[in-house]
């Protein structure tokens, strides 16, 4: 019986392991969800702003000297 229980065990450990890895790839997913939104969102915005010909942000233009 010993050799079961091991088995039982190491199953039950396995188990676990698995709930825990899908809890990962759960959480990964949620934000790797937000992270593609906001950079749609972000890329929309800066395609706005070249369409409506709004000058570049200042961290973006030469300096006067160039």
């Amino acid at each position: 019986m010993d050799r079961f229980e091991a088995m039982e065990e190491r199953i039950a450990h396995l188990i676990r392991g698995v709930d825990d890895l899908s809890d990962v790839v759960a959480r990964q997913s949620k934000e790797l969800d937000r992270l593609m939104r906001l950079t749609q969102m972000l890329a929309e915005r800066e395609a706005h702003r070249e369409t409506d010909g709004m000058e570049a942000p200042a961290a973006n233009q030469k300096p006067p000297h160039w």
